[in-house]
């Protein structure tokens, strides 16, 4: 299993928005993050300098991440998702080639 964290700035003018899309996530959506090995996964909200962001974290317990997320990737309905989601947010001007939420390292972890 492997730990992943990543960030992102939130359009505080679609704050609400944001919420009550994760308040009822679509079924296919949810099928296609635990067909592709994705654990525990966890949304948290802070204000960072007035200006709100989000953190995820997720588990992941495949053996290939890369062709999991292009499977991800691939699903229609993930691709749906991601077209009323993905307005919502600010990615950082510095994150990875291909990232649209940043990579976060782990710097510490105990069970």
């Amino acid at each position: 299993m492997t730990r992943h964290g990543s960030v992102i700035g939130l359009d505080p003018n679609r704050l609400d928005e944001y919420k009550a899309l994760h308040r009822a996530v679509w079924p296919e959506v949810l099928f296609m993050i635990a067909r592709c090995n994705i654990r525990n996964y966890t949304i948290f909200l802070r204000d960072i300098e007035g200006k709100p962001h989000l953190f995820s974290y997720f588990e992941y317990t495949g053996d290939d991440f890369e062709a999991d997320m292009a499977v991800m990737a691939a699903d229609p309905a993930t691709q749906r998702w991601w077209d009323v989601a993905k307005p919502c947010t600010i990615p950082f001007p510095d994150r990875k080639d291909g990232e649209w939420w940043a990579s976060a390292e782990e710097v510490f972890h105990t069970d």
